[in-house]
């Protein structure tokens, strides 16, 4: 069984802003790596932050200018990195989430599915799913409401390729009156997550922004952290719930063995009472 040292970059992400977002990125990526991290996971969007009406003009290719930039700091700090970006194509727009080897080589990429009615102006639908194999095992990807309770059938299909570690680039989004106290992501996120982890023996890891939303359909709503990694025991390590709660979260992880394939899943989930009506 391997381990992996996973960082949660937990930060703040300013709409528009993609120069203040990637210096603030950059700093938990070197402190990661100076405490032998061997993959960070940012947020999603962090280059305009989710939804800002900037990235429909400045939103760049991949490759481009901005997957360049990680892939400098990944290779300068000898560090794999699974960060969300907007993406342009030649004719859309995606939230995409990247993979990037220590070698600065992007070797995975995933479109965001399962899209809120207010992305449509922003984002198309991405149309396809994978998993990466790494030198720890096999990683999938996915971004923030492809892991909501009725579209968790985007995990299962990430499970069943394999999958022992998914990796979520994510943008979790309150009321400015909520508070610590409101916690509204027990369920809604855990819930989820546990089903994953227990059913398939996999880790689910999340991380998520911080900070005001300035501009587009949800101004006003805050960003609160609260980043989430959750094995078959649980809460295996979370981040502070506070709209202003930058952290950097370090966890190791022992990747579980996945030893049954194709329909040898299905007669596992049997066994363990899952029903599929």
């Amino acid at each position: 069984m391997k381990t992996i040292r996973i960082a949660l970059g937990q930060l703040l992400v300013e709409g528009g802003e993609p120069e203040r977002n990637f210096e603030r990125a950059e700093k938990m990526i070197r402190e990661a790596s100076e405490k032998n991290a061997d993959l960070i996971l940012l947020p999603e969007t962090i280059d305009f932050a989710w939804t800002h009406p900037s990235s429909l003009q400045e939103a760049q290719p991949i490759p481009g200018k901005f997957s360049d930039f990680f892939c400098e700091l990944a290779k300068k700090y000898k560090i794999h990195i699974c960060v969300g970006l907007t993406e342009k194509t030649n004719s859309h727009h995606y939230n995409t989430a990247l993979l990037i080897n220590e070698q600065g080589e992007i070797y995975g990429m995933h479109q965001k599915i399962n899209l809120l009615e207010v992305e449509f102006p922003f984002y198309e639908v991405g149309q396809q799913l994978k998993v990466y194999d790494t030198p720890w095992g096999k990683i999938g990807l996915n971004i923030c409401a492809d892991n909501y309770y009725d579209a968790l059938h985007i995990g299962h299909a990430l499970a069943r390729m394999g999958a022992q570690l998914i990796l979520s680039p994510s943008s979790w989004t309150v009321d400015y009156h909520i508070t610590e106290d409101d916690d509204p992501y027990r369920d809604k996120w855990f819930k989820p997550f546990h089903i994953l982890a227990t059913n398939y023996d996999l880790v689910v890891a999340s991380t998520t922004s911080v900070g005001y939303i300035v501009g587009g359909p949800y101004e006003g709503k805050k960003m609160v952290g609260c980043s989430l990694v959750v094995g078959k025991e649980g809460v295996l390590s979370s981040g502070k719930f506070n709209e202003f709660a930058g952290d950097l979260i370090m966890l190791d992880i022992q990747m579980p063995e996945r030893k049954e394939k194709g329909t040898q899943i299905g007669k596992m989930l049997q066994d363990k009472g899952y029903r599929f009506d």
